[in-house]
């Protein structure tokens, strides 16, 4: 920006110099990196892969369905309102692709098509665009995507259907004008306890449908869990999964682990407290729902959540909290959304209190005052 004002300073007549390169309305120092946008978009692709082939198999056609509309509708919108606002379409970057990705990854298997592809336009278009594009959005667009479509059409997005079998199966009973809403409808886990169920009316209710459980012993609950095969969320379910996705990230440094952390570990610290110290009601919290997904592929966004260690461990901190009192004490038997948008909200306040020093040296005390307070 200074760079065009000189060029135009220097030739009145030539006029503000064209350029593609986006302009910088941050104060200074600028730091530069080799990293690029699609390069750090790939790497979370590469991470979420495992989860959505995982739910692809596990819930069949419709969730492979799921995942094309969601992703389709974002990069088209994205680029559609680019072209309408003659603005440079950048759909190579794939943040759109991620933000509808993560989308579908967050809804039942079942939720119709043209409101999947409604809540990936409202993500990219009114949660992204509208604020200025990649890089200027408060609120993480996945979940804002979600916010509307669950405000909207409640009953869709909190329907939730039971492992229907192989993804073969699935293809030639939905050939068949069979679907996913026929007949196999079922509960979260998180809904069972949010009933007024235990931890073995969720064993229990794995048992009693053939390949989600071997027994209702908590061992046995925790382990199905972990592997993923119950009712939810195309990409929520499998810990094993996330897990690998986030050792990916990590190794790869994409993300920083302070704000996955602390959210994970609040999480499980509170649902104890509320508990009443109960260790494995502890595990099970951590392990069942959203709060792994949320914490390792929606909390490390780079645009949303604070830039300085500090302020992501209180991102963390905050998220992980929220969540734990709406799974308790809300009418939702899950919170991470509203607990990480809530703490979206709060970012650039925790940017403010805790700026991240430039060219910031210590002073050190002199060597003989250090030996003289020895003595």
């Amino acid at each position: 920006m200074a760079q065009n004002e000189e060029t135009a300073a220097a030739n009145p007549a030539a006029g503000p110099r064209k350029t593609d390169a986006p302009l910088l309305l941050a104060s200074s120092p600028h730091i530069g990196s080799p990293i690029v946008t699609q390069g750090l978009m790939c790497n979370v692709l590469i991470a979420l892969a495992p989860v959505t082939i995982f739910g692809i198999i596990l819930f069949g056609l419709p969730a492979l369905l799921t995942v094309l509309v969601s992703v389709g509708s974002a990069v088209i919108a994205e680029s559609l309102f680019r072209l309408i606002t003659k603005q440079p379409v950048r759909a190579a970057d794939l943040s759109a692709g991620v933000t509808g990705l993560l989308l579908a990854l967050v809804l039942p298997p079942s939720t119709p098509l043209w409101m999947t592809a409604l809540g990936a336009i409202f993500a990219v278009v009114v949660a992204k665009e509208f604020f200025g594009g990649l890089g200027a959005n408060v609120f993480n667009p996945a979940l804002v995507g979600r916010a509307f479509m669950l405000m909207s059409f409640p009953a869709a997005v909190t329907t939730w259907h039971r492992p229907p079998g192989s993804f073969v199966t699935r293809l030639a009973d939905y050939l068949n004008t069979s679907s996913i809403v026929d007949g196999v409808s079922g509960v979260t886990p998180l809904n069972i306890i949010k009933l007024g169920g235990s931890m073995h009316d969720v064993g229990r209710d794995f048992l009693t449908h053939a390949g989600l459980g071997a027994s209702p012993e908590y061992w046995s609950t925790i382990q199905t869990l972990f592997i993923g095969s119950h009712a939810g969320c195309i990409g929520e379910s499998s810990t094993l999964l996330i897990l690998a996705g986030l050792v990916y990230l990590l190794a790869t440094k994409t993300i920083d682990w302070r704000a996955p952390l602390a959210m994970i570990a609040t999480g499980f610290i509170a649902s104890l407290i509320f508990s009443g110290f109960d260790l494995p009601f502890g595990l099970f919290s951590i392990l069942s729902g959203g709060i792994l997904f949320g914490a390792i592929f929606m909390a490390t966004d780079y645009v949303s959540t604070p830039i300085t260690a500090k302020g992501k461990l209180i991102f963390g901190f905050g998220a992980g909290l929220i969540t734990m009192l709406i799974r308790n004490w809300g009418s939702y038997p899950e919170g991470v959304m509203y607990g990480i948008l809530i703490m979206n909200a709060l970012t650039p306040f925790l940017n403010r209190l805790l700026p991240r020093k430039y060219g910031f040296v210590e002073k050190k005390k002199p060597a003989a005052a250090v030996q003289g307070a020895a003595k």
